[in-house]
């Protein structure tokens, strides 16, 4: 049992609202799970000015009794030093215990420097839209050490843990992101996903945890770099995918969610002029607003939903 909570906002007017509005949702799923959470969020103009790129990574955060000041300085130079003057502006982020490094760079040249620089941290985003906070602890906890409150953005998914595949790790916690400012969360488990693994690792994939998330995130982003839309890689997944879930995947233009074709694990959509949510229970949605002139529906079994961002709709606020 986990908890899963997804943020689309249409109106603009809403954007610096985001992590406060996604952080309401997280607080109420933590009681699906407390082992360990994450966040997803998208085009945090403070995280991500214009024009730059950012990597999110575990296992860099400073020893206790370190400065974290003089910490970020030193990742930061260390990042630099390894990118042969192709990264310039290199900044560093501690957030609990994510490290946030954003520099004016391609994604994939930030990722090639930071990954030499620290050898021994997990990347687990990258991208120009996206970042992921996450960790083991209480959600409301993490929420803080993330300022989740103080993040502004367009979109957001976050995701609250009760382990039952794979350790209790940072690494093991949702969401997953392993495609440029792709993200998924998940609820329930996949059946058959060792022998899926399996074939994807004879395919040449690498993974960085045992969690059978990290399986199908994998699947969906190979599926997603052949050009195939969301909603055909979703339905490729549910055709070789056994088990009981709801899936919600997030882009840096899109939002969909999908549910096997039994359909047991809870789901709920809101949907107004001004936003699309997705959560476990309809209880994480009653902070939102205008959700009492939504259109509340449950997802039917292995339909995917799809939500495309608009880039030139403006709205008054509701």
């Amino acid at each position: 049992m986990c908890g899963i909570a997804g943020l689309h906002l249409r109106n603009p007017l809403l954007y610096p609202a985001l992590g406060e509005l996604l952080g309401g949702m997280l607080s109420q799923a933590q009681g699906r799970g407390n082992d360990s959470a994450g966040v997803g969020i998208y085009s945090d103009p403070a995280t991500i000015p214009a024009g730059q790129a950012t990597v999110c990574v575990l296992g860099a955060q400073p020893d206790i009794g370190e400065d974290p000041g003089a910490h970020a300085v030193a990742v930061a130079a260390a990042v630099a030093g390894e990118a042969d003057g192709i990264v310039h502006g290199v900044q560093v982020e501690t957030a609990g215990q994510t490290t946030v490094i954003r520099a004016l760079a391609a994604p994939a040249e930030l990722d090639a420097a930071v990954r030499a620089a620290l050898p021994d941290a997990t990347v687990i985003s990258r991208g120009r839209t996206l970042t992921v906070l996450k960790g083991t602890g209480e959600p409301d906890a993490l929420a803080k050490d993330w300022r989740l409150a103080a993040r502004g953005g367009w979109q957001g998914v976050a995701h609250t843990r009760m382990a039952t595949e794979s350790a209790v790790t940072p690494g093991g916690s949702h969401p997953f992101s392993v495609g440029d400012d792709e993200c998924l969360v998940h609820n329930g488990s996949f059946s058959n996903h060792e022998s899926i693994r399996k074939r994807l690792i004879a395919a040449g994939v690498a993974f960085d945890s045992l969690n059978d998330t990290e399986v199908g995130a994998r699947f969906i982003a190979r599926e997603l770099a052949t050009g195939a839309p969301v909603e055909r890689a979703l339905t490729a997944l549910c055709a070789r995918f056994d088990g009981f879930y709801t899936l919600l995947v997030s882009s840096a233009t899109s939002f969909a969610v999908v549910r096997d074709a039994i359909a047991c694990k809870p789901a709920v959509v809101a949907e107004t002029a001004d936003l699309v949510a997705v959560a476990s229970e309809y209880r994480y949605l009653t902070g939102l607003p205008g959700i009492e002139n939504a259109r509340i529906f449950e997802p039917d079994p292995e339909v995917v939903y799809a939500w495309e961002r608009s880039l030139t709709k403006t709205l008054q606020p509701v």
